[in-house]
């Protein structure tokens, strides 16, 4: 043809060359086949080692979870006996409170018992104003009463300050249950979750640890600390309503003893002063009937010293008309001096009638001062019979009983 090979020669390849290039080809093929079928099958392997490890790794976290749930159920459960029981117990500490404060108005009567009856004995008279057995039991009640208001107002302070701290372990309580029921209900839920649900997403940055995390011991021992606390208040709350128990039992039996004592020696006086009165309303009657005969005793004296009026005129009246004897006849004869002794005799006896009329009158007048002081005191005794009998042991029947002193009314 004439046509020149120059240049067609350098550009191309020899079939060792082709072939070698095949061959490198089929060999790069089958390394990249046999790499890829590798592939494959680690890649299956993988796949199928990741499902079984995450289905294990969300089986063992649903375990967890449900473990999780049963410990947060235990936790709940117990806190939820704790606050019924604590709810129990301040219930009954109410009660104890409301016995105090009935049982510290029951005491308002028998104070005023006592201090009217107080005042109303001031009101005695004369020698009975006397600082007697009752008026020292009545003062001792008193004080008794005093004494129990005082102790029932601290025992009331007590009771609000235990009702107090019973209320904040349960509140306490309650929000670790409230705490509870909502870690338990978020807990219930994420153990319930699976694959196939929809309400599932992506949260990215869920996967961390939050600073303010507590530990399973010290959520555990907050739990504990919280029903211990409310076990200890709850005690202590039973221990003050036995106490409560004790002091109201003791109280109203210190009262009602001392009402009794106040009581027995109000009727022992009013014996002793219905005898006094008695005795006195006798001697009464003996001095009115001496006063009787002492008056006609000085009616006998006066009618006796009138008596010798006549004999001593006669004797005075025998002297003067002898007086006038004449001369000679004048003489001192025996009837002189009969006449004389006679008149000096009656004179005497004159002297003596008025002597024991003055004792008589005098003695007349001590036993009218007698009578008279005699019916004042029988009126005394009357008038303290009167208070003691008619308005103290009357006003005394108005005694709370027993069970109102304990508040049970």
């Amino acid at each position: 043809m004439g046509i020149s090979t120059v240049g067609y020669r350098s550009s191309k390849y020899n079939p060792a060359e082709w072939h070698e290039t095949n061959y490198s080809k089929y060999y790069q093929s089958f390394v990249d086949r046999d790499g890829s079928e590798k592939v494959r099958h680690v890649s299956i392997q993988t796949s199928k080692e990741a499902e079984a490890t995450t289905n294990k790794r969300q089986a063992a976290v649903t375990k967890k979870l449900n473990e999780r749930v049963h410990d947060i159920n235990f936790w709940k459960m117990e806190i939820e006996k704790e606050i019924s029981d604590i709810i129990a117990e301040t219930d009954l500490q109410l009660a104890q409170k409301k016995r105090l404060e009935n049982a510290l108005r029951a005491t308002e009567i028998p104070l005023h018992i006592a201090t009217d009856n107080l005042n109303c004995r001031q009101r005695r008279q004369g020698v009975d104003m006397v600082q007697d057995d009752v008026e020292l039991a009545l003062l001792k009640e008193v004080e008794i009463i005093n004494n129990v208001q005082d102790l029932i107002r601290r025992t009331i302070s007590q009771a609000e300050k235990q009702i107090a701290l019973n209320r904040d372990a349960k509140q306490n309580l309650e929000m670790d249950w409230s705490d509870k029921k909502e870690a338990l209900e978020i807990d219930t839920r994420a153990a319930a979750l699976r694959n196939h649900h929809t309400n599932k997403q992506f949260y990215p940055g869920a996967a961390k640890f939050e600073e303010i995390q507590s530990t399973p011991e010290s959520w555990a021992q907050f739990s504990h600390d919280n029903i211990v606390r409310g076990e200890h208040e709850r005690m202590a709350s039973i221990q003050l309503r036995t106490m409560i128990d004790n002091i109201l039992e003791d109280t109203s039996r210190d009262m009602r003893e001392q009402c009794d004592t106040v009581d027995s020696a109000l009727q022992k006086r009013v014996v002793e002063v219905e005898d006094a009165k008695v005795k006195l309303e006798e001697n009464l009657g003996k001095v009115c009937d001496e006063i009787a005969s002492q008056e006609k005793n000085i009616e006998m004296l006066k009618k006796s010293i009138r008596d010798k009026e006549d004999p001593m005129k006669v004797a005075q009246t025998r002297l003067h008309n002898r007086s006038f004897r004449p001369n000679v006849e004048l003489c001192r004869d025996p009837v002189q001096y009969e006449l004389v002794g006679e008149v000096n005799e009656i004179a005497q006896s004159i002297d003596a009638l008025h002597s024991k009329l003055n004792a008589a009158e005098n003695t007349l007048k001590d036993l009218q001062d007698n009578r008279m002081g005699l019916e004042k005191e029988i009126s005394n005794k009357k008038n303290s019979l009167f208070i003691d009998r008619e308005k103290c042991m009357t006003h005394r029947t108005r005694y709370p009983t027993t069970l109102r002193l304990q508040g049970y009314q």
